[in-house]
């Protein structure tokens, strides 16, 4: 169903009387000038018309706040009575301070820790926000919101929002995917599944733990839309819940992640023997170059992987900084992998092994002998490569994946 002027398809009926009127981002390649966006990204918001009152739930990124506007006078938006903010980050809240402007009798509801960050990141009178609580309810006529209070999923301040009577669940970030589509609903599985991973990996993963819990009690719920704030709406459920048991588990696969760098050519000499030999044994090995490599297809990598190999030469006395980049990255988004070493040349001193091992004190892995020559490789260090690809099967095996 569309109201108004639907030319921009951005403002469609999810179901009875609850909208999406987030604005689509297409050109957007970098976010917290940091996170590559192959896909562009969307900043979702929703509009739930109750008999009694109505609810926006988020906004959109302050950029966007033209095109946010545009969509809620489509939608022909005579008032708000609340505005739920799942999270404070910009990205969701940041149209918020003019949304209260336009509508100066709207109430806004967040976190004890939402409320905390909207007063430091946007100014936003605290009088102007009521605390809600974990499990409160507030009625709309007809529709309800229910809030479930997610600490570290990503912030500490995220909720999600639940509707039982239309069993819509706004999932703030979690299960979304920066991707830029005219569709509402999935169109594609198989297509947003990289997007989706790739959000995962690189803002959820270091989260896990906390996933794991939140999952439980969402579990408990009865889905039929998750409505995130980035990417398309899910009217299968299933599909984004299976893969993200399956991405928050324990289980690891048979793979090996290779970040490098090699100045010379000799570190790239020792990655390219070792790849061969992981491969000769049976383990789907996938080196990235840190020079050019993007970040984002490393992280969706370090999602599975058993086992993570960094290969640097030294740099005057330690990492390359490419390579010491990536073990910082790898450290904040505490993969599951198991095993770890390190490989590479030096020409005349420093420690770059310690340094690194010291870089990833975050990660849960237990460190398999270095192989840390001077120079070019020969014979002999070739073979410690093999003792290395050898000992990489063997824990393999120990961990039932080989």
């Amino acid at each position: 169903m569309y109201a108004k002027d639907m030319s921009a398809m951005t403002v469609r009926e999810i179901t009875d009387n609850i909208f999406a009127v987030g604005v689509i981002d297409w050109h957007r390649a970098v976010f917290d000038e940091l996170i590559p966006l192959p896909d562009g990204t969307t900043y979702n918001a929703y509009v739930i018309r109750g008999a009694e009152k109505t609810a926006l739930v988020d906004t959109s990124d302050p950029g966007k706040e033209e095109e946010f506007i545009t969509n809620l006078m489509r939608l022909g938006i005579g008032s708000i009575d609340y505005v739920v903010v799942n999270h404070a980050e910009q990205d969701h809240s940041g149209a918020l301070p003019l949304i209260l402007e336009l509508f100066p009798m709207a109430t806004v509801l967040a976190t004890p820790k939402g409320r905390e960050l909207l007063t430091y990141l946007l100014q936003v009178p605290g009088e102007r926000i009521r605390v809600v609580d974990d499990g409160e309810t507030i009625p709309l006529g007809g529709k309800t919101l229910e809030f479930l209070h997610a600490p570290w999923v990503h912030w500490p301040d995220t909720m999600l929002t639940y509707v039982p009577e239309d069993r819509v669940l706004f999932s703030c970030d979690l299960f979304g995917a920066h991707y830029a589509t005219s569709d509402l609903f999935v169109a594609d599985e198989r297509v947003l599944y990289e997007p989706a991973k790739r959000y995962y990996a690189e803002i959820m993963m270091p989260f896990r733990n906390s996933i794991k819990k939140h999952m439980e009690r969402i579990s408990g719920l009865d889905i039929s839309f998750i409505a995130p704030s980035h990417g398309p709406v899910h009217a299968d459920p299933s599909f984004i819940l299976d893969a993200y048991r399956d991405w928050i588990s324990d289980n690891v696969k048979n793979e090996v992640v290779v970040p490098y760098v090699s100045m010379h050519g000799s570190t790239e000499k020792m990655v390219d023997y070792l790849v061969e030999a992981l491969m000769e044994r049976g383990i789907t090995v996938r080196p990235f170059n840190t020079g050019n490599a993007d970040i984002g297809k490393l992280a969706m990598a370090l999602v599975d992987a058993a086992t993570i190999v960094i290969a640097t030469p030294t740099v005057l006395f330690g990492p390359h900084p490419k390579i010491a980049y990536a073990a910082f990255l790898a450290n904040i988004l505490k993969p599951k992998a198991r095993s770890a070493t390190v490989i590479g040349s030096f020409g005349w001193g420093g420690k770059t092994v310690q340094d690194i091992t010291g870089m990833v004190g975050n990660l849960k892995i237990d460190l398999i002998e270095p192989v840390y020559i001077r120079g070019l490789a020969s014979g002999d260090d070739l073979r410690e490569l093999d003792r290395v690809a050898d000992e990489i099967l063997r824990r393999h095996r120990e961990y039932g994946i080989a």
